[in-house]
């Protein structure tokens, strides 16, 4: 089986950096390309403010702020993988999607039929961070291609 696809999930952490890696070398040793997905996760919709501000404007311009601080984040993480790419003379197309992780990726992979899907080892409990809560063990049962769980660089 030659490897043409492979589905990378991440948002810029340990773990996922760790999965990008990985990706990286895989696509360059096989000639693969990269879909790499970036999800903004649907607890942030939530993030109104709306039990400390108490004006509608307040709210507003909260709201705002936040949209323009996930949009830079995600822009800075989109950028620095396509140069890594790039470096690595890897083709990589990327998907920003909003909602549940899990539920993002194998939206995508139904899509684009990757041979392959890397993801980055689950946060450990306790480390503080960003965690997306992706469970590798429903993608196991649902995905169509082999899933590749990269384990946490020290």
């Amino acid at each position: 089986m030659s490897l043409r696809r492979i589905l990378l999930a991440s948002h810029g952490t340990k773990g996922a950096r760790a999965a990008e890696r990985a990706a990286l070398n895989k696509a360059a040793r096989a000639g693969a390309e990269i879909v790499h997905l970036y999800v903004v996760p649907d607890f942030w919709a939530g993030m109104k403010g709306d039990d400390w501000l108490n004006s509608p404007t307040a709210r507003n311009a909260f709201g705002d702020y936040l949209e323009k601080e996930l949009t830079r984040e995600a822009e800075a993480e989109i950028d620095r993988l396509n140069k890594a790419a790039k470096e690595r003379g890897v083709h990589l197309t990327t998907h920003v999607l909003n909602g549940d992780p899990a539920d993002c990726l194998l939206r995508l992979s139904a899509d684009c039929a990757p041979g392959l899907v890397i993801i980055g080892q689950p946060r450990p409990k306790g480390e503080t961070g960003y965690n997306s809560r992706m469970k590798p063990e429903p993608l196991l049962r649902a995905l169509a291609c082999p899933l590749l769980v990269v384990p946490r660089a020290s």
